[in-house]
């Protein structure tokens, strides 16, 4: 069945509940950004596979609503579906809803899937349509009957996750939650998000391609908790471990009885940006709270050992990536190589590392004109070829026992023009102001999302993604609250830092067709001093691997930024050296290390 054909399928669907526009969004039951398969709708509708974007389909349009990472493969991938691509000005705002006020009319119905859309989003939606007298309808998956070949639920093994890792154990994270409950006056707390589930229980597991979690619902009371996994899917040693806790197992599906059955006396903490609008309708009538949920928080500010374990990783992951570029630069000297090569290899380098488990996201392998496609995924069948010329973006991750790593570097294959080495030079400055800064508590990352783009504004030239976001450990890549955006309506620009959050700095330039330059550390947030004026933090670097001095414009840079780039390149080879067995190795870090 083409992508056509799908939609003519959806819309007979439509006609039989008399629903006259239908919203498929990118989430699952759970609000994850990536979504198992099962949960793949709008992938499997549209054909489009960025990890981020809205299909609405009526009788006579369609189109796909999604930021400005995804306009490249968006026109690529909707070519010829029927599906126009509908590019939004501004990134993660829901500009589809204005769309829907302005199309449908009194009377009629926006249908979609309660299951996989929020509370919080519904609302907006009920905000906006209501006042035009559109009704919305929740009920139906609309593609039950037509998807006929629909992934299962999957049910990856469940393991523990070891307290030497985690710094923290289970019983101590409920009995934070459990405060955290006292404090708030309520009675027990849902929780919803996957990665806050596998953070709470100390467990980890494989339901979704490159994060460790498990497709789980966790109420949390004063007295116990009830984790909605299933009995069958825990192994006895965990299984006696979660009851000397007092984590009560029951299945997956149970956990809608379980709401339906909560005590009307009670209160329940919910959290409507991961809560379900159709969890939402089975709670009616019951005493609930909307707060966010207190794991976020929690989660992001990781622990000693946490932190002990992301400088190490980040040693081991820096040698794997050496590997890579030694294999490329000298397979290049003879041969060419595909960008889905690069990304084997690197895996592979990457495997041969104690404790890895795995990508943290799929690597991003940019030759060329492909590296300004910012969220590019190298297919076999119509990936680049790299010969000795050009430039290369890179921008991969590994999932390790130990931590969760994230980096980008863009490098030089042969000669570079004045433009690139500029381009590159306004980059790296922009990420060298943000490492450097020193801040009071209470800033947020929109406040400092500015000094990464300042030296590229100063020349007309900007770019269209976030400068950062959080990263767990051992777990999503992508966490919140906190990141660096330029708007403050979102969590990422209005969090403020705290010592312990891990975030990326990663600011970038493209120039459609041509090329796509990014550059990306995992930076620390700690306590920098106290004044009259305050309590000041800064940044911490922890991702170690060189910087490409072959695509610097020295005279761009200033003395206090060469002394930066050299201090930075001696800590990398503080951290990788000792791992290096080979003297070529040593040799190859210490050229790209050398002062500038």
């Amino acid at each position: 069945m083409n992508i056509p054909s799908r939609i003519e399928h959806l819309r007979a669907a439509m006609a039989q509940h008399n629903i006259t526009a239908y919203l498929v969004p990118s989430s699952d039951p759970h609000q994850s950004e990536y979504v198992a398969p099962r949960w793949q709708t709008r992938t499997w509708l549209s054909g489009f596979t960025g990890s981020a974007g809205t299909l609405i389909v009526t009788n006579e349009d369609a189109g796909l609503w999604t930021d400005s990472r995804y306009f490249l493969q968006g026109e690529e991938q909707l070519a010829g579906s029927g599906i126009s691509l509908e590019r939004q000005q501004v990134p993660h705002a829901p500009e589809h809803v204005d769309w829907l006020a302005d199309n449908l009319a009194a009377g009629q119905q926006l249908g979609f899937d309660g299951r996989v859309v929020s509370l919080s989003q519904a609302r907006l939606l009920e905000r906006k349509l209501s006042p035009k007298g559109v009704k919305l309808n929740a009920k139906y998956d609309l593609t039950t009957n037509f998807w006929k070949d629909r992934p299962a639920i999957p049910r990856s093994d469940v393991f523990a996750f070891d307290i030497a890792y985690a710094g923290e154990s289970r019983a101590d994270k409920l009995a934070n939650i459990r405060e955290w409950l006292n404090k708030t006056g309520v009675d027990a707390v849902l929780l919803v998000a996957l990665d806050e589930i596998a953070w709470t229980l100390n467990i980890r597991a494989a339901d979704v391609d490159f994060n460790p979690v498990c497709l789980s619902y966790l109420l949390v009371t004063k007295e116990q908790a009830n984790w909605f996994v299933g009995k069958d899917r825990i192994d006895p040693t965990l299984s006696a471990a979660l009851k000397q806790d007092g984590v009560e197992i029951d299945d997956y599906s149970q956990v809608e009885l379980a709401l339906q059955n909560f005590p009307a006396s009670q209160q329940l903490a919910v959290d409507p940006a991961t809560l379900s609008y159709r969890f939402y309708e089975l709670l009616a009538g019951k005493d609930l709270k909307e707060v966010g949920s207190p794991v976020v928080m929690m989660k992001t500010i990781k622990n000693e050992t946490e932190i002990k374990h992301f400088r190490n990783v980040m040693c081991k992951d820096g040698v794997a990536l050496l590997r890579l570029f030694r294999w490329l630069e000298d397979t290049l000297k003879t041969t060419t190589v595909t960008e889905v090569e690069i990304s084997e290899r690197l895996a592979a380098f990457r495997g041969q590392q104690n404790l890895y488990k795995g990508e943290s996201f799929p690597a991003i392998v940019g030759y060329n004109g492909n590296g300004a496609i910012i969220h590019y995924h190298a297919e076999p069948e119509n990936c680049a070829t790299l010969n000795a010329s050009g430039i290369l973006l890179l921008d991969s991750g590994g999932q390790y026992l130990d931590g969760t790593t994230d980096i980008t570097r863009t490098v030089s294959l042969g000669d570079t023009t004045m433009e690139q080495r500029q381009h590159f030079t306004l980059v790296l400055k922009g990420m060298i102001a943000l490492s450097k800064a020193r801040f009071p508590k209470g800033t947020g990352g929109a406040q400092l999302d500015t000094l990464a783009r300042q030296f590229l504004w100063q020349e007309g030239l900007n770019f269209g993604h976030g400068t950062g976001h959080g990263v767990g450990f051992f777990l999503n890549v992508h966490e919140g609250p906190q990141g660096f955006a330029t708007s403050a309506v979102t969590s990422r620009g209005r969090t403020a830092l705290q010592p312990g959050m891990v975030t990326s700095n990663e600011p970038g330039f493209y120039r459609t067709d041509h090329y796509g330059i990014r550059i990306e550390n995992l930076i620390l947030c700690v306590e920098d001093r106290s004044t009259d004026y305050g309590d000041f933090l800064r940044f911490e670097t922890l991702t170690l691997f060189p910087i490409d001095r072959r695509l610097l414009q020295l005279d761009m840079l200033s003395e206090e930024e060469r002394q930066w780039l050299n201090d930075y390149h001696q800590q990398v080879m503080a951290g990788i050296l000792p791992l290096l067995k080979e003297d070529e190795e040593r040799v190859w870090l210490r050229q790209h290390c050398q002062p500038v």
